[in-house]
């Protein structure tokens, strides 16, 4: 189909009108991007991109990411134009309570919205995620004679975004993944929120991107012609490298005012909005208008959209019936393991078993579950000599492989993150990814994004506490637990023995509606072969469970958690028959049980409560009240052999045992 320079152009400056009346309505927005972008915008949504508003999770739609999730009115208006289910109401409700149109582009409130995107950068690293999955499904699910998997992955960027550290990282990932389903339109416009971009930049983008693996071309992003020659260039190419386009444009177009300066980024030039209107040929009596004739346009666009769906959808139905294996696998991206059925497909450890800590039986449980759950990936960012979370039966994700399911993120624990979190958009593969823990600083607001998003990426950081030892306390993570433990909708998982790692995973593969992060040691600790095997997984799953029941009456509680539980168990031997041990594995876990069980674990009635835990101590005030005690490190780490930490700390059975009979 030929492009419709004329009607397109009519509907650019018409999203620039929605904008711009969106922006003057709520008083605040971002306005440079939606106007700047507006031609390549009409292009994308009125020709070029594969996709079908009325099934916006089509399973081979190309994924669109606007990055600058600022510039979220230029997304809307594409979407409202192009007829997903969002209306010109939803429009004029941009930014208010419970609307579709949220100040940045959210996952799941907004039909036709691929990622959460606002933080600047994190959409790149999302798309290159996407595009991973891509290339996966392709492998997993493509035949010779039925191809369902060959989408696009779209992503719109801005200056901000390229300057982002997470953006290199994931690009630098990309181009030596040689990921060329994925597509990076730059929005070149010489300008960041303070100031012209020569104020803080001075690269040459192009030669960059060349040199870590990319083709690059560059664009008049006004120039609708122009542009789309570059997309479609980008879109067939298969020299195996990613696409960038450079789209030179001018920030905030349509507003003379502002245009091409700083003051066009946001919404500086919404008072001008009556000026803009009429010099865009926009009705003065009627804002967010949009004409018959653009309304036509894109309703006979949408129905050639899902003609190419239907024919899609012939192919698909003939690959069902010709590769039933195939289709139960795929089937089985959307069905939710149970927790319970996952624990029973673990055999019990032997009681004599030596493991190199929690991280080693994490090694051993991933195994099984990876034979179980074949769309379950790994990844590490360079340390999978040290997180041992290598599925052994799997070889590595690459150019050479696509179908390897460990992927090698190299050391960008950030990118690594946000590319998980692209993964999971997806929605086909199940991304889990490891690091040590102290690194959990460094992927945090991807960690915080997957959170906010409810995306069941799973998180496996070894490493945990001072039992890292000689590394010192640039290595010992004590106040990371609690900091990612006050995330909302974040589980923290952190297992005490192997038993208690098997319902660590079990949990955190049950759970679709947010991620979870299980915490592993690096120094061994015992196998709690005295707390009976379902008792430990089951208990996991809650979030907290009674490990040592008194005999006698209740007189005191001893709550501990990961490799400090065994020490709690050895000081209730000590201390006699009315001492309860408690396990609290996952604060989260157990804070959503019915009041009648946390009351069970818990009694009120029982105050002389002691917490141990080798890390700070703020959160454990929930659980041991006013009159109980906690043993924790309020202080940064040492370098020495681990035990001898443990002990220079206090995190003892000795202290235990002191502090219980203090109280």
């Amino acid at each position: 189909m030929t492009l419709q320079t004329d009607i397109l152009s009519q509907a650019a400056n018409q999203a620039r009108g929605l904008a711009i009346d969106a922006v003057h309505k709520a008083g605040i927005g971002h306005l440079g991007l939606a106007l700047g972008c507006a031609e390549m915008g009409a292009v994308l949504y009125g020709h070029a991109l594969s996709h079908n508003p009325d099934q916006p999770r089509w399973l081979n739609r190309d994924r669109f990411v606007l990055s600058a999730g600022h510039g979220s009115m230029f997304l809307y208006a594409c979407l409202h134009l192009s007829g997903y289910d969002l209306s010109r109401d939803d429009l004029k409700a941009f930014r208010q309570l419970h609307s579709k149109t949220p100040g940045h582009p959210e996952f799941r409130e907004t039909p036709g919205v691929e990622a959460t995107t606002g933080p600047l950068g994190q959409g790149i690293g999302n798309a290159v995620g996407m595009a991973v999955a891509g290339k996966m499904a392709a492998k997993h699910f493509n035949t010779p004679q039925h191809e369902i998997i060959n989408y696009r992955v779209v992503c719109l960027a801005g200056d901000g975004c390229m300057q982002e550290g997470v953006a290199m990282e994931a690009v630098e990932f990309a181009g030596h993944q040689q990921l060329d389903n994925l597509i990076l339109i730059y929005d070149s416009n010489d300008v960041t929120l303070d100031a012209m971009a020569d104020k803080t930049q001075s690269e040459n983008t192009a030669a960059r991107f060349k040199a870590i693996g990319w083709d690059v071309q560059t664009v008049d992003g006004h120039d609708m012609v122009a542009f789309l020659k570059s997309y479609k260039k980008a879109h067939k190419t298969q020299s195996g490298k990613p696409q960038l386009i450079i789209a030179r444009t001018e920030i905030a177009r349509g507003i003379p005012e502002v245009a091409g300066t700083a003051k066009g980024h946001g919404e500086g030039g919404a008072k001008f909005a009556d000026g803009a209107r009429a010099g865009l040929g926009l009705p003065a009596d009627e804002h967010f208008f949009v004409s018959e004739e653009v309304r036509t346009y894109f309703s006979g666009h949408k129905k050639r959209l899902i003609r190419a769906t239907n024919k899609w959808n012939k192919t698909y139905k003939a690959w069902r019936t010709a590769n039933v294996d195939k289709a139960v696998l795929l089937d089985s991206a959307s069905a939710n393991p149970i927790a319970a059925e996952l624990c029973a497909k673990i055999p019990a450890f032997p009681a004599d078993v030596k493991h190199g800590g929690t991280r080693a039986a994490g090694r051993d449980v991933l195994q099984l579950l990876a034979s179980e759950l074949p769309l379950l990936i790994g990844g590490s960012a360079d340390l999978y000599g040290s997180t041992l979370n290598y599925i052994t039966d799997a070889q590595d994700f690459e150019a050479g492989n696509r179908g390897g399911r460990n992927i090698r993120f190299g050391i960008r624990e950030h990118a690594m993150a946000a590319i998980a979190n692209g993964m999971a958009y997806d929605g086909m593969f199940r991304p889990s990814v490891a690091t040590f823990l102290v690194f959990a600083d460094y992927s945090r607001p991807s960690m915080r994004l997957a959170a906010l998003a409810k995306l069941p990426v799973i998180y496996i950081y070894t490493h945990d506490s001072i039992g890292v030892g000689e590394d010192g306390p640039t290595h010992q993570p004590v106040e990371t637990i609690s900091s990612l433990r006050v995330i909302p909708n974040f589980d923290v998982i952190r297992p005490g023995d192997a038993e208690e790692v098997v319902g660590a995973y079990a949990a955190a593969l049950e759970r679709n509606d947010g991620p979870t992060l299980i915490a592993l040691s690096r120094q061994a600790v015992p196998l709690l072969s005295a707390i009976p095997v379902a008792v430990r997984r089951a208990g996991v799953l809650k979030g907290g469970y009674v490990a040592v029941q008194e005999s006698t009456s209740l007189t005191l509680i001893l709550l501990a958690t990961g490799s400090e539980l065994h020490l709690a168990v050895a000081a209730a031997k000590e201390l006699g028959s009315g001492v309860r041990v408690v396990s609290l594995p996952s604060f989260e876990r157990f804070n959503r049980q019915a009041v009648e069980y946390r009351e069970n674990v818990l009694p009120f009635a029982c105050q002389r409560r002691i917490a141990i835990e080798a890390g700070v101590t703020a959160l454990w005030h929930q659980y041991v009240g006013p009159n109980g005690k906690i043993i924790g490190i309020d202080r940064f780490g040492l370098s020495a052999p681990g035990p001898v930490v443990f002990k220079e700390l206090g995190i003892t059975v000795d202290a235990i045992l002191s502090a219980a009979r203090s109280l």
